[in-house]
C-alpha cells in the first residue's frame, strides 16, 4: 500500500491518540477537516487502520507480573501446530503468541497478578494442552519500552 507523507503522520498522530478530534488533527496536518476525515476513512477501509482500542494500565487493574513463556511442541505437525494455537488464544492471560524459530517453537507473553496466578495458570490452563513438549519461562523485572506503535 502506498501511504503519502500525510497519511504516515496521520497514523502517527492516531497510535499516540486515537481520541483526537478530526479538528485536531487536520490542525497538525495543514489539511481540511473534510479531508482528514475522508483519509481516515479510506484508511479503515484498507484494512491499514485496524481497529481503535484503550490501552489499560496493567497495574492498577492487577495484572502486571509479565512472563515471556517459551513453548516447545511435541513434534512439528500441521494437527499439533493448529490445534495448539487455537487452544492457546482461548485464555484471556495471553496476551500475544508468536511462532518463532530457534530452540522453542512459540514465545507466549502472559499477563497475571502475581507468581500465584501464573502458577494457576501454568497447572490448570498451559500445561494441560496435550502435545507441549516443555516449557521455560521468563519473568518481567524491569519494562523498558513497551509501545503499540509501528514506525512509519
Amino acid at each position: 500500500m502506498n501511504l503519502d507523507e500525510k497519511d504516515r503522520r496521520l497514523l502517527t498522530l492516531l497510535q499516540e491518540d486515537s481520541k483526537r478530534t478530526t479538528k485536531a488533527l487536520a490542525t497538525a496536518l495543514d489539511l481540511s477537516v473534510t479531508a482528514v476525515f475522508e483519509r481516515i476513512k479510506k484508511l479503515e477501509k484498507q484494512k491499514v487502520i485496524e481497529k481503535y482500542v484503550a490501552m489499560v494500565d496493567r497495574k492498577l487493574v492487577h495484572r502486571d507480573f509479565m512472563v515471556l513463556c517459551h513453548v516447545k511442541l511435541i513434534q512439528h505437525s500441521k494437527e499439533y501446530i493448529t490445534r495448539f494455537e487455537r487452544e492457546i488464544t482461548a485464555f484471556p492471560e495471553v496476551l500475544e503468541c508468536f511462532h518463532v524459530s530457534g530452540d522453542y517453537d512459540y514465545i507466549l507473553k502472559i499477563s497475571v497478578a502475581d507468581i500465584q496466578e501464573y502458577r494457576e495458570f501454568m497447572v490448570t490452563k498451559l500445561t494441560n494442552l496435550q502435545h507441549i513438549a516443555s516449557t521455560q519461562s521468563s519473568f518481567m523485572i524491569k519494562e523498558v519500552k513497551s509501545t503499540t506503535a509501528v514506525p512509519l
